[in-house]
């Protein structure tokens, strides 16, 4: 993936500046004194670092993924989010010239805080985030004579440029998919009466439903935007992309679900629905066709 990345730098690059014929060479080699004593031609150079871990977009949580139509609930923990660390530096026999190059670069680079989609390669298509890039981070290269000093070389105008990468190490979980959850409260008679924080409380239940509203006009496609209801109770729910709703806080007993589009009023519309239903139940089919 960053092999990737440095493609699409590349090609960003080449597209912005822009650069014809080959006229600058882009390279992304450790820029020691032995490779530049190399360079025949004018040459920015994109030299990586460092890669980090960036803990302030930590996200390490379950993501459920857009229904397929095989009834299993499909799963997956979030990527990881990396910083990678580059060093821009221009290489030229005049100074005038690798000030020009360097002007153009940073400002090619500017343009774009959030890399276009339409640009990445390889793997970077379709990403899971955007791509942000921030270039000349104050908090970066503060000490420059260091890094020329153990890269061997002499000291050069460099630019931090730090772009965040998802990295997705993990596969995809399914399962059945939970339709009713059973809540139950009360004194534990296995916990220490000190444990307990009512003693005086009765046990008791409450139920957690779940179901998906598909359109029976459509292929039974998931339906979003609809308004799903417990008949005389007050609890309600809207429907998310991929049709699925959850009630909550119900006592057991016998139940009228309703759902109806959100644009409309229960009982006006012909889309509106009613299904009775046992909470909770063994099969739980809280599922509704709609249209």
């Amino acid at each position: 993936m960053i092999a990737d990345l440095d493609e699409t730098l590349r090609q960003l690059l080449i597209a912005e500046i822009p650069v014809k014929n080959g006229e600058v060479e882009i390279s992304f080699d450790q820029p020691k004194r032995e490779w530049s004593g190399r360079l025949s031609r004018p040459s920015i150079n994109l030299f990586l670092y460092d890669v980090r871990e960036n803990n302030v977009l930590r996200q390490h949580q379950w993501e459920r993924l857009p229904d397929n139509g095989d009834g299993r609930a499909h799963l997956k923990r979030s990527p990881f989010r990396v910083d990678c660390f580059y060093m821009l530096t221009i290489w030229a026999a005049e100074p005038d010239d690798e000030h020009r190059l360097l002007t153009r670069a940073m400002l090619a680079l500017f343009r774009f805080p959030i890399l276009p989609e339409d640009r990445l390669v390889g793997s970077l298509k379709s990403p899971p985030f955007e791509i942000q890039a921030r270039l000349a981070a104050h908090d970066r290269l503060t000490n420059p004579a260091e890094v020329w000093s153990s890269l061997d070389n002499e000291l050069r105008p460099s630019v931090s440029y730090v772009v965040t990468l998802a990295l997705d190490p993990w596969k995809e979980i399914s399962g059945p998919v939970v339709k009713t959850l059973t809540l139950r409260t009360g004194e534990s008679l296995t916990l220490p009466r000190k444990w307990v924080l009512r003693q005086d409380s009765e046990p008791g239940e409450t139920v957690f439903i779940g179901g998906t509203v598909r359109d029976a006009l459509h292929g039974n496609i998931p339906k979003a935007g609809i308004q799903v209801a417990i008949k005389g109770t007050g609890l309600f729910d809207t429907t998310d992309e991929q049709g699925n709703f959850t009630l909550r806080g119900l006592q057991p007993g016998e139940y009228t679900l309703v759902a109806w589009s959100a644009e409309e009023k229960p009982n006006e519309k012909p889309s509106f629905k009613e299904k009775k239903v046992i909470v909770p139940s063994q099969g739980g089919d809280y599922d509704l066709e709609i249209g």
